[in-house]
């Protein structure tokens, strides 16, 4: 990370309330030079610039933490690619139980590898497809916190997230800048699912175009039958 770069993380996130240490620092260093080392090969992110990757993956993914009044007790991401948001919130809040999920095998061994490099503990990834994790009584209605960026339509996102998370927990959705229509989409998926748009918030990260992020917080059970058989979703969204 360049000077400059981690100048931007670092003040930036100290605006928001986020005094990164030394180490904290150091991890997201790290973090970004495997990226970069991996990216060829892997083909992880079509950022190429430190400062870009500051913005868009390190600094985009700590916003999802900016209203935590405490630690969750444990957080799941869908879709984890590059590890972005989980990892970065994983530096912020060390003692945070993270589960990685990431469908595709080359995407899976760079997450393990990186969690290694960053001596992050507490950090599983399910090389599965997000339907059958949804489907695993030991991983259903389990979590308080669910994070998927770049993943799906809200309406899809819903039914792979509602199944996972408790009562009361919430899904955390980076969507772009207006996403009325999604959110409108969503509603009967919603309904069934035993969710609820709790509220849509503007995401203003210095030097790029302003986004959203979407939070549903889970309010009754979700019926067994979700989410449906691999790849149904997508092709059938509620």
């Amino acid at each position: 990370m360049t000077d400059d770069a981690e100048r931007l993380l670092s003040e930036t996130a100290t605006a928001w309330g986020f005094a990164l240490s030394e180490r904290q620092l150091a991890q997201f260093r790290c973090y970004l030079d495997e990226l970069i080392a991996w990216n060829d090969r892997f083909n992880l992110t079509a950022v190429r610039d430190r400062a870009a990757m500051v913005r868009r993956h390190l600094l985009d993914s700590l916003w999802l933490a900016r209203d935590w009044q405490t630690q969750p007790a444990n957080l799941l991401d869908i879709g984890s690619g590059a590890g972005f948001p989980a990892l970065p919130l994983k530096i912020l809040y060390p003692a945070l139980p993270v589960t990685l999920v990431e469908a595709t095998g080359k995407k899976a061994e760079f997450l393990r590898h990186i969690a290694d490099c960053l001596e992050l503990n507490a950090v599983r990834v399910l090389n599965e497809r997000i339907e059958m994790v949804g489907r695993n009584p030991a991983e259903r209605e389990h979590y308080e916190v669910v994070t998927a960026r770049a993943v799906a339509e809200l309406r899809v996102l819903v039914e792979y997230a509602l199944p996972l998370l408790r009562i009361g927990g919430r899904l955390l959705a980076p969507k772009g800048r207006d996403p009325a229509a999604e959110i409108s989409a969503a509603r009967n998926a919603l309904t069934l699912l035993g969710g609820e748009i709790s509220y849509c918030q503007p995401v203003d990260i210095p030097g790029e175009e302003r986004r959203s992020l979407v939070i549903v917080t889970k309010i009754a059970p979700t019926p067994d039958r979700f989410p449906r058989a691999v790849g149904v979703p997508a092709r059938r969204p509620l």
